[in-house]
């Protein structure tokens, strides 16, 4: 199990961002969370085997959000207990 924390900065609010990428990991083996920061940003976290999480963040990139995506950071983290499904918070 890995676990990535993903902030995406640029044209990422009020694009439909949180939904569509919601869309996207329902093919994909994950699990985690997307939401907008007050600074403009949209947090992700997603957890699930590495080559799936990976593939997830490469199809996000290669989606209709890449042309809103301006810079991507991507860390590893120790994976937090309780997480199911995938999410929109607020």
């Amino acid at each position: 199990m890995t676990a990535r924390q993903v902030f995406y900065e640029g044209h990422v609010q009020g694009v439909g961002f949180r939904y569509t990428t919601k869309q996207v990991a329902m093919g994909f083996d994950v699990r985690g969370w997307v939401k907008n920061l007050a600074d403009g940003r949209v947090e992700m976290l997603v957890l699930g085997e590495a080559e799936e999480v990976e593939e997830f963040l490469q199809e996000i990139r290669d989606s209709v959000l890449g042309g809103h995506i301006r810079n991507e950071t991507v860390e590893e983290i120790v994976p937090p207990d309780g997480v199911t499904g995938f999410s929109i918070e607020r």
